[in-house]
Formats: C-alpha cells, structure tokens, sequence
C-alpha cells in the first residue's frame, strides 16, 4: 500500500482555477439529445475535446509549472506523454517562456506528435523512446535525474491532480443542482482524483464512475487487489489511457472517491467514436470516448438520471479511422472472416457468391491463390452482415451448401497475421 497520503481539498482546487484563469476560460457543458434519447437520461457533455489543445491535460501541466520556482525552471522541464500530456506541457512551456524536453513512445500517433510541435514551437524538443508510455516515463525521469531538470509527472503529482480537478469545479457551476451520475476516464487517474475529490466534496451524493480500456485496466486492478499493480501487458489501442501502472496519489484518492471503475472494450470505444462523429458532429479520440462508451454498460441504472460524461479529448489521428471502423464492427459482430475450402475449377467461388451470401450480406474481403496439381484450395473470405443475427444465417447457408470453413475472428494469433 502507498506510503503518500494525500487528498485534495476544495481550496486547492479553487486556487488551481485561480492560476489556469492566466491561460484557460471554462469549457462548455451541451446535452447530447441522441445519447439521451437512446439512454432515457439527461446525458450532458463537459467537453475537453474544446480546449485549446484539445484534452483537459493543460489543466494539470499549467498549475504543476507554474507552481515551480524560478531557479528551477531556468534549467528546464522534462516530461513523458503519450500525448495530450505533452500538449499541455509544450503550450505551457510556450506560455511560460521555458524549454522542455518531452519524451513520448515511438509508438504515438503522428497527429499529436505535430500538434506538440506546434504549441511549443522553438521551447520544446521531442525524443520518441519505447513503445509505452511506461517506458517512455522511465526514460524521461532518467534524464532529468542526469540533467537536473525539473521532471513534470503526467498524473501522480498533487498539482497536476487540482488542476484536473477545476473541471469539477466547472461542473459544479454549471449545473444548479448536483448530477446523479459522472462518468470520467481513467489512464494513470489525475482526472478521476481530481474531479472525484471536488465533486465527492460538494455533492456527496453524486455517483462517480471511473472508466478504464479494458485492455489496461490498471487502477481497477489496483483497487481490487488493494495496492498498486505494474501490469505485464497492456493494449496500446487507446493511447491516451494505455498505462501499465496507476499513481501512488491516485490511488489513494481514487480509492476513496470513486463509486465504481468499469472497463470498456477497445471495440465498444471504436463503435462510440463513430456514433459522435455520424450522430453528433463530435470528434472524439479513444480515450475521449471512454466516458461516452462506458453508458451503454450502465444503461439500466442511469434510465431517468442527470449525466455527465467527461469528454476527455479529441487529439485523433484520421489515418487510424479505418481501424477503428475495423474493430467497431468486429466488436459489434457485424464482419466476419473465414478461411473456406473451395473447389479449383471455374465458377468456384461466382457459386459461393451466390449460394451463400444474402441479399444484405456483402463480401468485403477475399483472397485466393489458385493451386496447381490439387483438387481444392483454401481462400480467406471477409463477410460484413447487416445486423448481428446476420451471422447465423450466414452459418446456415454455409452448412447447407457443405462449405467447409474455419472462423478466424476468435482465433487471435491467426487473426492478428491475416488480417
């Protein structure tokens, strides 16, 4: 169990708005008509997406700097990101008149590597070490400890928790009476400590929802097994909340605060930023997503609430959309690959159009290497169906027409090669 007690107090965050008011105005709180009708809630929106760099983490990067004295800014900052984090860090640093040298995984996407180089233009150098945040981290508090150089945590600092926690503050404003529910994302969990702390302080009743990727899961894990956990393997997928391992501060405060912490598979977090981007204009990256995701796990209990989703970003690279669209639909049972065997002869696979997909099937994929001197030959085949009870037919029309296939969706490491 972690040695550091700490819990933040409803004046530090008020003095946290204090100094972010140098930089930042309050963000907007919408109500999302379609996420409310499809729930039978009033879901409202606190959009980060909306701040200048795009993630509420200037919040927390601002105050943490601003913070510092002089003679330890004159040698420099140093900070480790996957990403939103150093957005804050080199806008603060631009701001501040200070230079920083960020560290992130070479695994970041090229988006916000470039949005990086424009908020903290000549003040910022960018080193792209490991293929984690974790490693990225460790790299970074490594060369601050061999330069001297004030190292700016992500997270696990109770600075850079108050300053996420003025979103509380904001919410608290901008609703007359206290929300039944708030729904807010989980990477190390500076947000979560933050806003928990404050909202748990003014509204006592209010159910604070934590929400992680199910492929890294770590604050979860810490809380159920009681102290902090480094895990072993993580699902980089939404980089924003891909963090092997949680804070020592954020883990106490979220420990105390937090009603619940749900996990949110990769595929449900790809189906909901494709949802805000057709249904409500709204651009959301994975992690932004989470809080809009995890509703439809909670859909039972919210029916009738006041809701708040934190929006926690919208630093998405659209090279990734595909992917995205990709996972949503695996996700959503709506593609399907096989490998089939078929007949080498002509017409082989014009009768396995025919015979076996439907009307409102369509044949999305196909790849099939004829072979010599052999009587059949194997073609990996991808289906997208219209809804979900569309692979049972699918499977019907197979058996019926004597297709010998192999599903590959649930074999993981043959999935991962072919497709």
């Amino acid at each position: 169990m972690s040695e550091k007690k700490y819990f933040p107090s409803v004046e530090d965050i008020k003095a946290a708005s204090t100094v972010l008011g140098e930089i930042l105005q309050p963000t907007p709180v919408s109500r999302d008509s379609n996420l409310s009708d499809k729930y039978g809630a009033d879901v409202y929106l606190k959009r980060e997406d909306l701040q200048v760099v795009r993630s509420y983490k200037i919040r927390g990067a601002y105050n943490k700097i601003r913070s510092l004295a002089p003679e330890m800014l004159r040698n420099g900052i140093v900070c480790a990101s996957a990403g939103n984090h150093a957005q804050g860090v080199a806008l603060s640093c631009n701001k501040l008149h200070i230079t920083g040298s960020i560290y992130m995984p070479t695994t970041t996407p090229k988006q916000k590597i470039e949005q990086v180089k424009m908020f903290g233009k000549e003040y910022v150098e960018i080193v792209l070490t490991g293929d984690t945040f974790d490693a990225a981290n460790k790299a970074a508090i490594e060369y601050a400890g061999k330069t001297g150089k004030t190292f700016i945590p992500p997270f696990d600092d109770p600075k850079i928790i108050e300053g996420q926690g003025t979103i509380g503050l904001e919410l608290e404003h901008q609703f007359e009476k206290p929300l039944d529910y708030v729904f807010i994302p989980i990477g190390g969990g500076g947000l979560a400590s933050g806003v928990g702390a404050y909202l748990r302080q003014v509204w006592p009743g209010v159910k604070l929802i934590g929400v992680e990727p199910a492929g890294a899961p770590c604050m979860k894990t810490a809380i159920e097994k009681g102290e902090i956990v480094d895990l072993e393997h993580i699902d980089k997928f939404v980089d924003g909340a891909a963090v092997k391992k949680a804070g020592s501060y954020t883990f106490e405060v979220c420990r105390q605060v937090l009603d619940d912490i749900i996990v949110v598979p990769e595929g449900a977090v790809c189906t909901t930023i494709i949802g805000m981007y057709n249904k409500s204009a709204i651009v959301v990256e994975p992690a932004g997503a989470l809080s809009i995701a995890a509703l439809r796990f909670y859909a039972d209990k919210i029916k009738g609430k006041r809701v708040a989703c934190i929006v926690s970003g919208s630093n998405n690279d659209i090279t990734r959309m595909e992917e995205i669209r990709e996972k949503s639909l695996l996700y959503e049972g709506l593609k399907h690959y096989f490998i089939i065997t078929l007949p080498q002869k002509s017409g082989a696979i014009l009768s396995f159009v025919r015979d076996v997909i439907g009307p409102t099937d369509d044949l999305v994929y196909i790849q099939y290497i004829k072979k010599t001197n052999k009587e059949e030959g194997p073609a990996l085949i991808g289906i997208e169906v219209a809804s979900k009870d569309g692979y049972e037919s699918l499977i019907k029309r197979m058996d019926a027409h004597n297709i010998r296939y192999e599903y590959i969706n649930n074999n993981n490491s043959l999935f991962e090669i072919l497709i």
